[in-house]
């Protein structure tokens, strides 16, 4: 009797292996990836900043400001922090 509960344990979770087998990752994943991707995009667009009109004229204020120097290293490492959690959770499918 033991023994058959064993073997139907076994052939529910080889139903289970074999209904996942398709993706690797969950609806959820994939939306946590792309919000991710948003956040890394956003702190590189934020790093690019303004530029000065003229070549020859240097202004530090602009290129040493709070959003180039804090901001997007802040915002590109919180990407990378989303990704590692979206690859890392476990899917609910």
């Amino acid at each position: 009797m033991a023994k058959s509960k064993t073997e139907s344990a076994s052939k529910t979770e080889t139903k289970k292996v074999e209904n996942n087998a398709g993706f690797a990752f969950g609806k959820e994943n994939y939306k946590w990836m792309l919000i991710g991707l948003a956040v890394i995009a956003l702190g590189y667009i934020l790093m690019i900043g303004g530029g000065s009109e003229d070549p020859n004229v240097f202004t530090g204020d602009k290129l040493f400001n709070f959003q180039r120097l804090t901001l997007s290293p802040i915002l590109i490492l919180a990407g990378f922090v989303i990704e590692i959690f979206a690859i890392m959770k476990k899917s609910k499918d």
